[in-house]
């Protein structure tokens, strides 16, 4: 079997959508004749943990860890409370000062990340890794996206061919904004991209919108590779039975970019029509939930769920009449796919999600017949269309679409555009 190196941050226990995808690939590479050997940091800072993902590592899978410091510790000591968590960090005046500061510093003095610490010691372990083990391919994903510059040195010092897997935009990021970088840190954002785009010999993201940004950043041939769904994972999961009250639900953050303002307005028309319930799983950004709590309307139908297992994921998408898919209201939305899209696609239950009607998200959902994405500003299209779903009774999607995105096939996509070159 030839050997990919696999460099990524976020591995199992580590939950979210961001771990699933090279582990999905990790685990369908050898049916393909690839040898995947996951390198990631023993003791790692992240928001989300999600034991039920370790069934996908298998017993054969060389999982190489080693120690990483993160400023988050420091920062932790001085003030007595846990960091931010990513997706929450805004410029609000509830902030503290301490939390201010260190969310400037975050973003104009640890570039591209807080993980930035780990690329030199982890360059001298796999530099000589590498020419031990006959090693032919390294794979970078990020973010964060100092997996790259991992990536970037060790092409430099070995014969290696380099791919670097963007799952999300660099500069570009919507929410680089919210640690007020100076022009000093864009401008050395930039430039590290551009040494990645140009030094990389192959670079996947997941988006033709995105791959069409990055074009604009550096003209060069980019590969495009969605994220997926695994068949085996929706094994033994239970439909919904009949009930009086049509259940919609949604996954994960909501935050300032993605405040349903008028999914709000329509739950309380719909309410006077039909029974609902509401169940929001996940992160929830204080003030949008403060403002539902105080509304006696909304108050009464929408339950605030704590994030939950991908096992349990699986089961609540099945329970659910409708599922709720919000896309960043913000300048690169377009290219904005969430994982999450094709498990809602693979559960078969209609899709209702608001973001840009001519997005890469819209034209997924389109082409498998799964749903509909509405303007964020079309409220009265919302209404409607959550109506037209309730009214019609028959959901059709495309099967024979929908299964382009399994993991298997996606692995086979990744094999053919990128590795076997």
């Amino acid at each position: 079997m030839k050997k990919v190196l696999i460099i990524t941050y976020y591995w199992p226990p580590s939950g979210g959508g961001g771990v699933q995808r090279w582990l999905k690939f990790s685990k369908y590479l050898p049916e393909f004749g690839y040898e995947p050997i996951i390198f990631t940091p023993e003791n790692p800072d992240f928001d989300i943990k999600d034991d039920t993902l370790l069934k996908d590592v298998s017993a054969d899978l060389e999982v190489i860890k080693l120690p990483i410091w993160e400023p988050y510790k420091l920062f932790e000591k001085i003030t007595g409370k846990k960091r931010p968590s990513q997706g929450l960090v805004q410029s609000s005046k509830k902030q503290s000062l301490l939390t201010k500061i260190a969310i400037w510093l975050r973003g104009n003095l640890l570039i591209p990340d807080p993980r930035k610490f780990w690329v030199k010691p982890s360059v001298k372990f796999l530099t000589k890794f590498i020419a031990d083990n006959k090693i032919e391919t390294v794979i970078t994903t990020g973010p964060p996206h100092s997996m790259h510059l991992i990536g970037l040195k060790l092409k430099s010092k070995s014969n290696i061919k380099w791919v670097a897997d963007f799952r999300d935009p660099w500069s570009k990021w919507d929410m680089l904004e919210n640690f007020k970088l100076s022009k000093l840190a864009k401008q050395r954002h930039r430039k590290l991209e551009l040494q990645i785009l140009k030094n990389a010999d192959e670079v996947i993201t997941v988006s033709e919108s995105w791959a069409s940004e990055f074009k604009n950043i550096y003209n060069r041939k980019y590969q495009v590779i969605t994220n997926g769904y695994d068949d085996s994972d929706f094994e033994n999961v239970e439909s919904k039975g009949k009930t009086d009250k049509v259940v919609i639900s949604h996954f994960g953050l909501i935050n300032t970019f993605r405040n349903p303002t008028i999914f709000w307005n329509a739950l309380r028309e719909l309410s006077k029509q039909v029974q609902l319930e509401v169940r929001l799983y996940g992160t929830i950004e204080e003030p949008i939930k403060q403002f539902v709590m105080e509304d006696t309307i909304l108050n009464g139908l929408i339950e605030f769920r704590p994030p939950v297992s991908h096992k349990e994921v699986l089961q609540a998408y099945a329970q659910s009449d409708i599922l709720l898919l919000l896309l960043n209201n913000s300048a690169n939305a377009k290219g904005h796919i969430p994982g999450k899209l094709f498990e809602y696609i693979a559960s078969q239950r209609p899709i209702i999600g608001l973001g840009p009607v001519d997005g890469d998200a819209a034209a997924i959902i389109n082409k498998c017949k799964a749903g509909e994405i509405i303007s964020w500003k079309n409220e009265k299209g919302l209404v409607e269309a959550i109506n037209d779903l309730l009214e019609a009774g028959i959901f059709k999607p495309n099967m024979e679409v929908i299964e382009s995105y399994s993991r298997k096939n996606l692995t086979g996509n990744l094999i053919q555009k990128v590795l076997s070159n």
